[in-house]
């Protein structure tokens, strides 16, 4: 794996070095310095933490490292081959082809390549390196899929535009199973500085045994999972930015209930609440707050979050931020027991270096 990374970053270093149309060579690195200043003594047993570790844990981490090639191999086709590396090893984040303007106004892409889930919501939220928008935190939608994708604007002034997707589910791996997945996005901009966007997913899975059947083999019942979202976000460059995001997971029969053979539909939800405001040449303040449920059913307690950042964000150049920040997650009391809330204070250094 080492090996083949090594080649494949001598090799992007290569083709930049020779004459092309276009070609553009960029990579970004972020990473902290962190403490947990509290964590329950049980946080290894509480499920869907965001803030994971023990109590007095520190220490520096690179959370990531992006390496992007992107090339013009004519005209009409353009492509993409993207490294990604952290604590663990690189491993290759997009590997896509672009046909241009297949018909007016929209794009054919295929390969390895991002989901229409995040990429408006997290553009707004600007500030990937504290954290990822909610449903790529949260692991409801895969942010990389095997695809084919079709992109474009609707209408000529571009205040409409879509992008659908058909894909292996497998993100960066490879295909294990039948199903796939299909996403669509619908993007409106009503005036300059607002975008709205309108997300859905329909996820195909195996179906699950009907637990009131009799026959051999039993019946089986409908497992697929559909994911809609909606977000709206408001942009005054230099000044300030403001989304709101909201998703409903709905996965049917997956949770049983209590009642005797008796499987009902799992309704997963969220919404986040983000903002940041610039209070100087150099130094913008940024807020976030997330609520998490992943079983909205009476019945299933104990899993819903609470998640906070709140953090200063100094320039120390144009592609150099410092970050003084904190996260902060309360959990729901399970079983007559009740958590401590999770605190981690770091400061996150964040650069472009191409």
């Amino acid at each position: 794996m080492k090996r083949t990374v090594l080649f494949t970053v001598l090799f992007i270093v290569f083709l930049h070095g020779q004459e092309k149309p276009v070609t553009k060579l960029s990579g970004y690195m972020f990473g902290d310095f962190y403490y947990n200043v509290a964590r329950d003594t049980a946080i290894g047993s509480i499920s869907n933490a965001a803030t994971g570790g023990v109590h007095d844990l520190n220490g520096f981490q690179l959370r990531r490292i992006y390496l992007t090639y992107d090339g013009d191999i004519s005209p009409t086709f353009t492509s993409r081959l993207r490294l990604e590396g952290s604590v663990g090893a690189p491993f290759i984040k997009d590997a896509y082809i672009k046909w241009k303007n297949i018909f007016d106004g929209s794009d054919l892409v295929f390969g390895l390549q991002p989901t229409p889930a995040f990429e408006v919501s997290e553009t707004i939220w600007g500030y990937r390196s504290l954290e990822k928008t909610i449903m790529d935190l949260r692991g409801i939608v895969t942010p990389r899929d095997l695809a084919v994708s079709l992109r474009g604007k609707i209408d000529e002034q571009g205040m409409l535009g879509y992008w659908v997707m058909f894909g292996n589910n497998s993100s960066t791996g490879s295909e294990s199973d039948k199903y796939k997945r299909l996403y669509g996005h619908l993007q409106i901009l009503p005036a300059e500085k607002i975008s709205v966007t309108i997300y859905a997913d329909y996820k195909m899975q195996r179906a699950v045994n009907d637990l009131k059947s009799t026959s051999t083999p039993k019946a089986t019942l409908n497992h697929n999972v559909l994911t809609t979202a909606l977000f709206a976000g408001y942009t005054e460059k230099g000044s300030f930015n403001i989304g709101v995001e909201g998703f409903l997971q709905s996965t049917p029969n997956d949770y049983k209930d209590g009642s005797p053979d008796s499987l009902v539909t799992k309704n997963a939800i969220g919404v986040s609440l983000f903002g940041s405001v610039n209070v100087g040449s150099n130094l913008a303040l940024v807020g976030r707050y997330d609520l998490f449920d992943p079983n909205t059913h009476s019945k299933s307690t104990g899993d819903s979050r609470n998640y906070f950042i709140l953090g200063a964000d100094w320039k120390a150049d144009k592609n150099v931020s410092i970050i003084p920040n904190i996260q902060y997650e309360t959990y729901e009391d399970f079983g007559g027991r009740s958590f401590d809330p999770s605190l981690t204070a770091r400061i996150t250094l964040f650069y472009t270096f191409l």
